[in-house]
């Protein structure tokens, strides 16, 4: 029996993972008539095919011919045709997908797709400490608990409402497969209050509710030990925030075509009936995907329905518009997050730097910062109106605008 597993480039963790019995050939590509079909732009619709080449009681003998258009990587390797060793990992295209071949010496009697890795004794020798599986076995190295069906292999972060794991369902209960995943769990102490449980659900209500490629997908909700938990999907990437303060400020081009994709989700949240808010817009919160660069809006446990009661105030210093300060948001009040994400992702330092008295309001002044065109600095400008009905109304205005200013 012939294993394939889908690897998550940076981490080289199993994303999915295919089993082939009796197969003597297994073609790969992005057409939806091959053996394994991965929709990733840089594979072609016929990309390569693996062909047995002898069968006997250890597997036989495999080789692989690669015809797609970018090329594939056997081990590193371009190759164009090549015996495939047991364990090879094969790339297909440059910074494509990777997977990982391996013989099993146990067949079952028809073609399946296994739900699980396959469980084999293994010491675990050869992995590098920061590895979360094996590099032989495909088993995680280290689960920390178990909390339901999810291993928990990591602690993401900690604060004063919860913890967030990074989780292995391996049983592949939410997407018929075995993935890595985001668990959150709320402390027992912030259970006991209120709001604390109010904001938790809500995130959870919120995601659930939603269907959009830049907003994590929801998984579960449930409640284990007294303790709540949210899974969700698990973002590849890293937010802007650090992304700016590990790598220093971005070209122009770059924030603007950023600030396109987030007032895109923005909009779609708009476009609910009611209006959802998020409130929490900053660069901490936005996302950029490895995979292709594009942005994803996180935490929404801040998010709140136009025409719903007053609430606490809620947004970071130097990104909350002014009526969400009085905690009277409205749906101009995320768009006013744009305009000091806009100057952090341009200069590298807080928007609260830049932030003056002007006349008998607080404006920021930008005019000195060489990066921030005159025509850029309108926009900002706008969209940082003290008064929501002097901003863009509407997240696709506020796109148009920015349209304009790129080069």
């Amino acid at each position: 029996m012939v294993t394939l597993t889908l690897l998550e480039p940076q981490q080289n963790t199993p994303l999915e993972q295919w089993h082939f019995d009796d197969e003597s050939i297994i073609r790969i590509g992005r057409s939806a008539d091959n053996d394994v079909v991965l929709s990733d732009s840089l594979v072609s619709r016929y990309h390569l095919e693996l062909r047995q080449v002898d069968s006997d009681k250890n597997g036989g003998s495999w080789q692989v011919i690669s015809q797609g258009t970018n090329g594939t990587f056997l081990n590193g390797v371009l190759v164009t045709q090549s015996l495939l060793p047991d364990n090879s990992v094969l790339q297909l295209a440059q910074k494509g997908p990777i997977l990982k071949f391996q013989i099993d010496l146990q067949t079952s009697p028809q073609r399946s797709f296994s739900p699980t890795l396959p469980h084999i004794t293994c010491t675990h020798e050869g992995n590098s400490p920061h590895n979360l599986f094996c590099i032989h076995c495909g088993q995680p190295l280290s689960v920390i608990q178990t909390i339901r069906q999810y291993q928990v292999l990591r602690i993401l972060g900690q604060g004063g409402m919860g913890t967030t794991y990074l989780a292995w369902d391996e049983l592949g209960k939410i997407a018929g497969h075995p993935q890595l995943l985001v668990l959150k769990q709320m402390n027992a102490d912030m259970a006991k209050i209120a709001k604390a449980q109010e904001l938790f659900e809500r995130e959870a209500n919120a995601l659930k509710s939603l269907r959009h490629p830049g907003i994590p997908k929801y998984y579960d909700f449930f409640v284990e030990r007294g303790k709540k938990y949210l899974a969700m999907e698990l973002v590849h990437g890293q937010d802007l925030e650090k992304l700016i303060y590990s790598k220093g400020p971005v070209v122009p081009n770059q924030a603007i075509n950023w600030m396109i994709q987030t007032c895109d989700i923005l909009d779609y949240l708009h476009s609910q009936e009611p209006p959802l808010i998020h409130r929490d817009i900053k660069p901490a919160n936005l996302m950029v995907r490895n995979s292709n660069n594009s942005i994803v809006v996180l935490d929404f446990g801040a998010v709140k329905e136009i025409g719903t009661a007053l609430g606490t105030r809620i947004g970071a210093e130097g990104y909350c518009a002014p009526e969400q300060e009085r905690g009277q948001p409205l749906t101009q009040s995320d768009l006013y997050a744009i305009g000091p994400t806009l100057i952090f992702l341009l200069t590298g330092e807080s928007p609260f730097k830049f932030y003056r008295q002007r006349g008998r309001s607080f404006r920021f002044e930008i005019a000195n910062v060489p990066t921030i065109t005159p025509q850029l600095r309108e926009v900002i400008d706008r969209t940082t109106e003290p008064l929501a009905c002097d901003r863009y109304q509407t997240a696709k205005d506020l796109v148009a605008a920015l349209a304009l200013c790129k080069v």
